[in-house]
């Protein structure tokens, strides 16, 4: 059963840094090729993909966090992280891990959702104060 456990969430000031851990269980592909990633969430808006890595490290950003978030992946300890800096109070979300095996981020469809990603966490708060 595919588990996907995060952690790292919590309050900070506007300038801050987090980094969340995404600790992810019995995912496999019979490809090898998958992507994993973050989502987030704050109250009363949509889910937003932040960012996504794939099984060759290639990445994507969303506009409104590149150059402040870095992903990575530990294939070793089957760990995903969000090293988040220069924290603003619009940061402030629920943020979800995500994973799926059926596209890359290379091959991500054409308009894609939250609802592409089949795998998700039970997600982590982080608050920025200001």
């Amino acid at each position: 059963q595919v588990q996907l456990v995060e952690s790292g969430g919590d309050s900070v000031q506007a300038g801050g840094s987090l980094r969340l851990s995404c600790e992810i269980f019995s995912f496999t592909s019979t490809s090898d090729r998958y992507c994993i990633g973050w989502f987030r969430q704050a109250p009363g808006q949509e889910r937003e993909g932040i960012a996504l890595i794939d099984n060759d490290d290639n990445t994507w950003y969303a506009d409104s966090v590149k150059g402040r978030f870095t992903i990575s992946q530990d294939n070793a300890k089957n760990t995903l992280y969000l090293q988040m800096n220069s924290l603003k109070p619009e940061d402030t979300a629920t943020y979800y891990c995500v994973a799926d095996s059926s596209f890359t981020v290379s091959t991500l469809p054409v308009g894609w959702t939250s609802e592409y990603f089949g795998y998700w966490g039970q997600g982590t708060q982080v608050a920025v104060s200001s």
